[in-house]
């Protein structure tokens, strides 16, 4: 086989990663984020190579506009792809958000099935393949990256799918995506409607299939890789599986499953998969998703060996019960326990280890943090660094600071909090009673900084193990249907409570200031 032919062979197995953890994670419930999270995580994801960052739909809202625009000016190696409904205005706006982007495409799509044909559109069928015809050329004569997408496509008819996915290719759509919205698919099924597209649309040979499969039933990795199998070339997912209902493919799971399994899906994908890590905690953060302990890939216990079966396995050899390394997708390879003798060169190994990167200000003021807390705790370990690391990032520029914080709790009642806070530098204190500490300071902090936000979310759970384990508390607060979460650490449950608290309510007010109200819901 000559180098040329080679190559061609190569890129027919290489599967494109299509990130949609902005667009169609973020319609989460009480996932929202801000512009500035949104731009940092499209950093991670394009360190990440990850081929197609979907950074929003660009007419939902001006804040969703004004995301994908600006990832577009910062993102230099990665597509940044916006999404629209089939309408003229939703194309057009997407088209001038993509517009400083070095590489940008427009995803414009269309629901298929009798289902949302007859009940959502009122349309016939013949009404859809004008639409698809009339909105990709539409789209295509303002950028030259078009996706087409058929929305609810795995309850639609096979031979309109057919009809539907060859206008899409006349019209001039370079992707088409074949979404399993419901995430009613199983995989032997979701492969053979790919294999009957190959084998039956004219055209498809010169475009690439996608998938985009949701996870209502748990299958939407593996179907995925069935699509991969049947003839798709880019998968659609999102960071930790986050995304509408029970969520989007796992990216992190899809890409180490073709790493690790080349045996039985000879595919690749460009991928580096040492930042899934630092992706995952960022999106967990950012969210106020937690990562259950036991999720594949990126979960806390996802390279941990309790058993004495195991643990004697693995002293022997790694390979007798780890398929991948910690290493590979920058999880480190070792827990190692840091004190308060540890000193500033450690510490900024450690966090490279953890896979951050901070500038002088944010290393000085993190050390500072972890010096604190070693004083309180006998032993640091990785998590309790990745936790107070990711409660600096989080409240560096909040404009209400928590100063101080007393709390009389116990079995005779009512508890009461006295606390202080700054608001942009100005002190203001207030004292409060509850139904419990937590209500008492949650009363306390609605005095000082008065709001009708409602309260959504309350979780609590240990960083680490032992009594002087640090506390990571995550909040989400609503109002005027905007929502928006909190988190913080402390070695003090009620401390971690009012930052994590008053962290929300910094970012509820920042998003205030810079989202419109009319945003639309949409997912595939």
């Amino acid at each position: 086989m000559t180098s040329q032919a080679s190559n061609a062979a190569s890129e027919r197995d290489r599967v494109i990663i299509f990130d949609t953890t902005m667009r169609d994670g973020e319609q989460s419930p009480g996932a929202s984020m801000s512009l500035e999270e949104k731009l940092e995580l499209a950093k991670i994801l394009e360190e990440m190579r990850v081929d197609v960052i979907e950074a929003g739909f660009p007419i939902a809202s001006n804040g969703d506009f004004e995301a994908v625009r600006q990832i577009s000016e910062i993102v230099t190696e990665s597509t940044i792809c916006g999404l629209a409904r089939a309408a003229a205005i939703d194309i057009e706006r997407c088209a001038e958000a993509i517009r400083p982007a070095k590489r940008g495409r427009i995803h414009t799509f269309l629901s298929t099935s009798p289902s949302h044909r007859d009940h959502i559109l009122k349309m016939s069928q013949e009404d859809i393949l004008e639409a698809i015809t009339r909105s990709v050329t539409h789209a295509r004569n303002l950028c030259d990256d078009v996706e087409w997408s058929a929305q609810d496509a795995t309850r639609t008819e096979q031979d309109f799918l057919r009809r539907c996915v060859e206008a899409a290719i006349k019209a001039g759509a370079k992707t088409v995506n074949i979404p399993d919205t419901v995430g009613y698919s199983y995989p032997s099924e979701y492969e053979a409607i790919f294999r009957d597209l190959v084998e039956n649309v004219p055209g498809v040979e010169n475009i690439i299939l996608s998938t985009h499969c949701h996870n209502d039933l748990g299958l939407a990795v593996a179907n995925s890789l069935a699509g991969v199998q049947g003839g798709a070339r880019q998968v659609e997912v999102a960071v930790n599986g986050i995304g509408e209902r029970a969520g989007n493919a796992a990216l992190e799971e899809v890409v180490m499953a073709l790493k690790v399994r080349g045996d039985r899906l000879p595919y690749f994908s460009g991928a580096e998969t040492q930042h899934i890590t630092r992706a995952s905690r960022y999106v967990s953060a950012i969210t106020g998703f937690p990562v259950q302990f036991n999720k594949a890939i990126v979960g806390k216990n996802a390279f941990a060996h309790e058993s004495g079966i195991h643990q004697d396995g693995m002293l022997k050899d790694r390979g007798t019960y780890e398929i991948m390394t910690p290493e590979s997708v920058g999880q480190g390879g070792s827990n190692l326990v840091m004190g308060k003798h540890s000193g500033r060169h450690a510490f900024r190994e450690k966090l490279k280890a953890l896979g951050y990167e901070l500038g002088q200000n944010a290393l000085n003021e993190a050390f500072q943090r972890f010096k604190d807390l070693a004083d309180k705790k006998k032993h640091v370990f990785d998590d309790d660094i990745v936790a107070l690391v990711d409660d600096a990032l989080a409240s560096g520029a909040d404009r209400i600071q928590v100063k101080q914080l007393r709390v009389i709790a116990g079995t005779e009642g009512p508890q009461e909090a006295h606390l202080t806070v700054t608001v942009e530098g100005v002190e203001r204190s207030a004292t409060a009673t509850g139904d419990g500490p937590v209500d008492a300071v949650f009363n306390a902090i609605h005095e000082v900084v008065p709001h009708t936000a409602i309260l959504r979310l309350f979780q609590v759970h240990a960083v680490t193990e032992g009594t002087d384990a640090q506390a990571q508390v995550s909040v989400r607060l609503e109002e005027d249907g905007r929502i928006a979460t909190g988190q913080a650490a402390d070695t003090d449950t009620l401390t971690a409570s009012a930052k994590a608290y008053v962290n929300a309510l910094n970012n509820l007010f920042a998003r205030k200031e810079k989202t419109a109200p009319d945003a639309i819901a949409s997912g595939f």
